[in-house]
């Protein structure tokens, strides 16, 4: 199977626009009822879930976790977070995380996950170039493998812009019950903005396949991202006595890719048009290229 070529990145058109806050919480309700269907399914079959969520610091993935589980039987879930990797598990990287998979009739919510590999790491200097290549040669196979023995993988990333990234670290740096969730590493990777928009794309464009697609949400709103991901597992999977959903629109977003490159900001761009742009950014982030 060819997985490079093969974009089947999925953006989310939303319906939820204009929510009052009871729609919010009537719509969460509802999709949160489900979700409990959707767990016992889970156990009753003795199926196997991971969801992954990756994005930007301050993307709402912590928060986003935490309204999918707020009703869910506790002894069927897991959220699993990975603090600074220990040398034997950046050695055995995807290794360490499939200790990490569901057990039979669980769900595995994962607040980031293998794919640092791919994005904050290389951005950071976290892992070197060989280790960052490898992951992206071997990733694909390896997921392929676990869907084949069951396993139903579910890749979220949470989008969010610039401007409201800075508004949520400067909200959180404000708050007497938040300012602990920033850090000085979070500004750092701030500062690295265009680097890791590179890494991402790169990400998009080498580990999205038809087996197993990122499913990219607009997460400027978190109560609109929140409700698109619950309602995108709900409707991807069918559980017994499961209810009638609205009918969701998932379209590729031809105009949603921006790069700079030797300082110039090129936006909107197509997939031909970025895809020859990523190469020149490509040797321009390893110094191939200087101006």
């Amino acid at each position: 199977m060819s997985y490079t070529s093969e974009m089947s990145i999925q953006y989310f058109n939303s319906e939820y626009k204009n929510l009052t806050d009871k729609q919010y919480s009537d719509e969460k309700f509802r999709l949160q009822v489900e979700l409990l269907k959707l767990q016992e399914w889970v156990v009753e079959n003795n199926k196997r879930i991971a969801i992954v969520f990756e994005g930007r610091d301050a993307a709402g993935k912590g928060s986003t976790i935490k309204r999918f589980i707020e009703h869910l039987m506790p002894k069927y879930f897991r959220v699993y977070e990975l603090g600074p990797p220990t040398n034997k598990e950046n050695r055995s990287w995807l290794k360490t995380h499939e200790n990490a998979l569901p057990e039979n009739g669980e769900i595995v919510f994962f607040d980031r996950s293998w794919y640092s590999r791919a994005m904050i790491q290389p951005t950071m200097g976290y892992c070197s170039k060989s280790q960052y290549k490898y992951f992206i040669k071997h990733v694909n196979k390896w997921e392929e493998t676990l869907i084949k023995k069951g396993l139903i993988l579910i890749k979220f990333y949470l989008s969010v812009n610039k401007p409201t990234q800075k508004m949520r670290f400067h909200l959180r740096e404000k708050s007497k019950l938040k300012y602990w969730k920033l850090s000085e590493n979070d500004l750092k990777t701030l500062k690295k903005w265009e680097e890791y928009s590179f890494y991402k794309n790169q990400m998009f464009e080498k580990t999205s396949t038809k087996l197993s697609p990122w499913v990219i949400i607009n997460s400027n709103n978190k109560m609109v991202a929140r409700l698109n991901a619950m309602r995108f597992v709900l409707s991807k999977i069918d559980y017994k006595n499961k209810s009638e959903l609205k009918n969701a629109c998932w379209v590729m977003d031809e105009n949603n890719r921006d790069i700079k490159l030797f300082g110039v900001n090129f936006k909107n761009l197509d997939n031909g048009q970025y895809a020859l742009l990523s190469k020149l950014k490509q040797l321009e982030t390893t110094k191939e290229i200087k101006i």
